[in-house]
């Protein structure tokens, strides 16, 4: 969406010494009134990390405008795998193989396998939807995609779990994101993959734009509550 309204996805920049980070949203405020009113919903990020915007910028700072989400090479353009206890966290531009990483997370004192999948449906509220379009800002979303999955296994009785998104274009049908989870039991298998999913979708920064027989349109999505006080 802001990459729609600036036209451009990135770009350097001089700032004077001791300028914070909301100084520089204000640049950009200044040559693009639509920023001044996605103001309430705009996340900025520092160095790959959700921060406060009267951070002071320091040389060489990536900082990133992050609107609010929807939500290389090989088969996965990034990826982290704990490899203890065994949790994994990628992003592919390829179709999801759930079976080949349920099989991979699988041991023999689980006696649960939870995989969540979300799928590209063909309306959204009635409106027909032809595909769908996901981006995301791929260093900072791996990074909390393994954030999420480590505190969820720390805070469920779970054995592993994976959190797998797909970017690039998808059609209906089409698995967009998985959340697969192992247990000795099934109830916190069930309520681990519940509270990833819904976590994913406010905090990790990806975006949707969905196209429609008469129209496309960037899917405005909400942040969780802790990352707007940053």
């Amino acid at each position: 969406m802001l990459r729609d309204i600036t036209g451009c996805a990135e770009e350097s920049i001089e700032v004077d010494p001791g300028a914070r980070l909301d100084s520089i949203f204000e640049r950009y405020a200044g040559q693009f009134p639509r920023f001044k009113e996605l103001r309430s919903s705009i996340v900025l990020a520092s160095n790959h990390q959700f921060c406060d915007r009267s951070e002071i910028v320091r040389e060489g700072d990536e900082i990133a405008f992050l609107p609010p989400v929807s939500g290389g090479s090989g088969r996965y353009t990034q990826q982290i795998f704990d490899s203890e206890p065994g949790h994994f966290f990628a992003l592919t531009r390829e179709p999801i193989d759930t079976a080949g990483i349920a099989k991979q997370l699988l041991q023999g004192v689980d006696g649960a396998l939870v995989n969540f999948e979300g799928v590209v449906r063909n309306n959204t509220k009635g409106r027909p939807t032809e595909f769908l379009d996901y981006e995301c800002y791929e260093p900072m979303a791996i990074k909390t995609m393994a954030e999420i999955g480590r505190e969820l296994a720390a805070a469920h009785a779970i054995s592993r779990i994976a959190m797998v998104h797909r970017l690039g274009r998808m059609q209906v049908g089409e698995t967009s994101v998985a959340v697969i989870v192992t247990a000795p039991h099934r109830k916190p298998a069930f309520e681990a993959a519940l509270e990833g999913i819904n976590r994913l979708k406010r905090t990790v920064p990806i975006w949707k734009k969905e196209h429609f027989t008469d129209g496309e349109i960037w899917v405005e999505g909400e942040w969780d509550e802790s990352v707007l006080k940053k």
